[in-house]
């Protein structure tokens, strides 16, 4: 089968299109014929080795995992022993390393979850990663009708996401972007929408219950004034020399708020979430470009490039 391998960290230029074994599934897995998949920030700080940090998961000196990918859609093609729950000819989509390939094997317990009726797999694969991210946010908070929560990066992956699933809860969204995503923030249902390159987001007369920093590229010394007491600044991302590590703790003593990062312990669960919101149209995927595995060195160059909104899809079969 192809899949695409990085033997070493690097740029993109580092990439290559392989034949590689087709895995065979063991008790309890499944075969997934993947038949589309994304290219995300995850695939591409993995790819670069960064932040120095994830080496330790990921591999010291060269990956230990060298297809990358997260997430996908396909047909599972067989299964293992002791699978329930799954047959083959199911519609599937879910969030697995390894995704990046024309075949994958995973737990049929982990996050997996069948495509609902009508939707294609290049609208189901690109609905995970974010959403498992934004909800890894969300759990460490309580938020519901009424609260104010400020999304900084409202029109990535994790962005658009999280707008969606906190308009679910009745929460009133203040959505922070540039100017070519504000009629898409809209779209998902913000509230107001900000274009950061045209006003300081910081000196909005607002205050909220969360900011939640969907990119990682704000701080918290410059969100802080925007919380109310008790107020909750969620992180996806370290931050300047991993400041936001020490601020966990700081700010769990001193303070009267919280520096909150995503806890993403329960991926199965995240992924059927999905499966039901996008079943109910309260979730929709956000695609800004399609590529073939072929075009695989170009979808890197684009996400690398921070421009998109939403998701790169990559159809494979």
């Amino acid at each position: 089968m192809r899949a695409v391998v990085f033997p070493g960290y690097g740029p993109p230029d580092r990439l290559e299109i392989r034949q590689v074994d087709q895995p065979r599934p063991g008790d309890g897995e499944v075969l997934v014929r993947v038949q589309a998949a994304t290219v995300n920030r995850t695939d591409c700080a993995t790819l670069r080795g960064k932040p120095r940090l994830a080496r330790i998961a990921t591999g010291l000196l060269r990956p230990r995992q060298p297809v990358l990918g997260t997430e996908f859609a396909g047909i599972i093609e067989d299964t293992g022993a002791d699978v329930d729950g799954f047959s083959a000819g199911d519609a599937v989509f879910g969030f697995h390393t390894g995704a990046q390939a024309e075949y994958l094997t995973m737990p049929a317990s982990g996050p997996l979850a069948t495509i609902p009726a009508g939707m294609a797999a290049g609208e189901a694969a690109p609905t995970t990663e974010g959403a498992h991210y934004a909800l890894s946010c969300l759990d460490t908070v309580e938020v519901g009708a009424g609260d104010q929560v400020l999304v900084y990066g409202a029109t990535g992956a994790i962005g658009s996401a999280a707008v969606q699933l906190l308009k679910h809860r009745e929460v009133t969204v203040t959505a922070v972007c540039d100017a070519r995503g504000m009629d898409l923030a809209t779209s998902l249902g913000a509230d107001v929408v900000i274009d950061y390159t045209a006003e300081d987001f910081t000196q909005t007369d607002e205050r909220f219950d969360v900011v939640l920093d969907a990119v990682g590229k704000s701080r918290f010394a410059r969100c802080r004034p925007l919380l109310k007491p008790g107020g909750a600044f969620l992180t996806t991302d370290l931050g300047p020399r991993a400041e936001n590590l020490s601020l966990i703790i700081v700010t769990r003593w001193i303070g009267d708020h919280r520096v909150r990062p995503p806890l993403p312990t329960d991926a199965r669960r995240h992924v059927g979430l999905v499966g039901e919101l996008l079943a109910s149209g309260d979730l929709r995927p956000v695609v800004d470009r399609t590529y073939t595995l072929d075009d695989i060195f170009a979808a890197y160059h684009y996400v690398e490039t921070g421009q998109k909104l939403g998701t790169v899809v990559i159809t494979v079969t």
